[in-house]
């Protein structure tokens, strides 16, 4: 994933420098938004994967059904079915597999800006960390211990602008958001906007998949009762468990992090929203 992360950090850094007027947080929106349309393609194909396999699942629970005592036979009818339909069972999963190593690398390029943005090495890293700690004139020291101390190292070093000027409100990106009533309260609750709407829209990401998940298995008659409500059950509980751990990363992360999160989620909305209606309602009604 190093090679990975280095690719993209050269391209949120040209996107700093050459398209976002100097404004790291636009400079993560427009990143975010360059990275999740690459993947745009990948996501559809996974969408017609999962909308395909769950049109053949009467088929596939019969053979199941028919052959239960006997896997050698059950695997050979199966195998007759996905060749008949034109379906392979790993054209869903390979999308997510291609996914994951991006998704997980922009992680670290937001939140390791020095290495993966600036080329920077540990020991050089470690020297301008001592450096700043050293001219801290009151500020708190760099815990290198931290996982999210680049950031705050990028911030003071000058090398990133993370503060956001809004007009009315200023949004200091490399702080971490908190209720802290000891600061200004212009300081530090434009700060909650951020977590706060990153739970949020991990909230109506979920609920959007959920549904479409939902009505493909209402549009298409399943003969195992049991598993439909297992599965059903399970989504649930994801569209709660998801933005709880949004909030424990958003509140433990620089807001820098927490947007990156947010603007994914507002992606994953509208991108639901598309295939929804252009993709998944198109297909209902060639079927009806």
């Amino acid at each position: 994933m190093g090679i990975i992360s280095q690719l993209l950090g050269q391209i949120l850094v040209f996107i700093y420098e050459n398209l976002s007027f100097g404004s790291y947080g636009l400079a993560i929106i427009i990143f975010t938004i360059f990275v999740k349309l690459l993947l745009l393609p990948l996501s559809i194909k996974q969408y017609k994967s999962s909308m395909k396999m769950q049109e053949m699942q009467p088929l596939i629970q019969e053979i199941q059904r028919k052959y239960k005592n006997d896997p050698q036979m059950q695997n050979q009818e199966l195998l007759k079915i996905y060749k008949e339909h034109n379906f392979s069972p790993a054209s869903g999963c390979l999308p997510a597999l291609i996914q994951l190593p991006i998704m997980v690398s922009l992680y670290y390029v937001i939140r390791e800006p020095l290495t993966y943005m600036f080329n920077m090495t540990k020991e050089q890293i470690e020297t301008l960390v001592n450096q700043l700690n050293q001219a801290a004139n009151g500020l708190p020291q760099i815990n290198m211990k931290s996982i999210y101390f680049q950031i705050e190292a990028a911030l003071r070093s000058g090398k990133l602008d993370v503060v956001e000027n809004l007009g009315f409100m200023k949004i200091d990106l490399g702080k971490i958001p908190k209720l802290n009533f000891t600061e200004d309260v212009a300081t530090y609750l434009p700060l909650l906007l951020i977590p706060v709407l990153a739970i949020v829209s991990t909230y109506l990401s979920s609920k959007l998949l959920m549904a479409r998940t939902q009505n493909l298995k209402n549009s298409k008659n399943s003969n195992n009762q049991k598993q439909d409500d297992m599965s059903a059950s399970m989504n649930k509980s994801m569209m709660f468990v998801a933005p709880i751990m949004t909030g424990i990363i958003a509140f433990q992360a620089p807001a820098a992090l927490g947007l990156y999160w947010l603007t994914s989620n507002v992606f994953q909305i509208i991108q639901e929203l598309i295939i929804n209606k252009f993709i998944f309602k198109k297909k209902e009604d060639s079927n009806s």
